[in-house]
């Protein structure tokens, strides 16, 4: 389930140092691609880790007690980590200011978590992935690695065309969904009911947090002070429109939005636009053990 991008290893030199790492995967050209595999395997992933289930078996049966309590200790820590909860939404109640999570928060719920979701490429990205909390497969749809903005709004037009009974929602930010917004007058056309939820911070949200955080906040490019009026935008195409500014018109609004079946809908809220994503990976030069964990929290 990984191809050890930058994001994972940060500095390869540094990753899992003292580990013994197996590479499984089914093309051959990945394997030792970026982290050198001690032991690498090609082949299917079902049939090859049914065969290294078989073998650790007497393995497992034979483990002699001390080995045992290095494994508590390692799971001891693993526990350890995971309770240190990189996304609970930080604020400060007496703000009415909305949070990107809560944006994604309130569409998962007023979807009930069933909606195809795509999304375009940025923070609002990575928000999506970390609080819609997918539970079923093959929902989630994005361009993951290759980060093509513009990506969102055409890939659910196709899946609103696959599945013509299903709700399909693009979640998108104010700069991705500029790159292919003619594509508005295309689902008019086919009247393609669409939720499109503009994650709206005011800026290209992932380059502006690298700025903000190995550039002392020296912004270059990444701000956005001529955008459109989204909502007059859309209503020429013959779509619905929706602008969110405050916390109490969160849940409601999007329940409305949700709840008209054979229109196009655009949802613009306005959000935090100084929130980070977390965890994230101190770089240059960092290791695995050199981590964001939230506004002014590190490894």
């Amino acid at each position: 389930g990984a191809r050890f991008d930058d994001r994972i290893t940060n500095t390869v030199s540094k990753f899992c140092p003292y580990a013994e790492i197996i590479h499984l995967d089914i093309d051959p050209t990945s394997i030792s691609k970026t982290v050198n595999a001690d032991v690498p395997i090609v082949g299917p992933v079902d049939t090859v880790l049914d065969e290294m289930i078989k073998l650790l078996e007497p393995e497992v049966a034979e483990r002699s007690e001390k080995q045992q309590q290095m494994l508590k200790e390692w799971w001891e820590q693993i526990e350890g980590w995971r309770k240190q909860d990189c996304l609970a939404v930080i604020r400060d109640e007496s703000e009415d200011i909305i949070k990107p999570q809560e944006a994604v928060q309130a569409v998962y719920k007023a979807t009930d978590g069933k909606a195809y979701v795509t999304s375009d490429v940025g923070q609002h990205q990575m928000f999506a992935a970390q609080y819609y909390p997918f539970d079923e497969p093959r929902k989630w749809i994005n361009s993951g690695g290759l980060g093509t903005m513009g990506f969102g709004l055409p890939a659910a037009m196709g899946v609103q065309v696959a599945f013509p009974d299903e709700q399909v929602v693009c979640i998108t930010g104010e700069g991705s969904i500029q790159m292919n917004i003619q594509e508005l007058s295309t689902c008019s056309q086919y009247g393609l009911p669409i939720k499109i939820i503009n994650v709206n911070n005011g800026s290209l949200g992932m380059v502006k947090q690298w700025q903000d955080m190995q550039y002392e906040g020296r912004h270059s490019h990444s701000y956005m002070d001529s955008l459109p009026d989204f909502v007059k935008l859309v209503e020429s195409y013959g779509h619905v429109g929706f602008k969110i500014e405050s916390r109490d018109e969160l849940e409601p609004v999007m329940a409305e939005a949700m709840a008209i079946k054979n229109k196009l809908v655009f949802v613009d809220i306005m959000v935090d636009p100084s929130e980070h994503v977390y965890p994230m990976l101190i770089a240059p030069n960092g290791s695995l053990r050199d981590m964001w964990l939230s506004k002014g929290v590190r490894t």
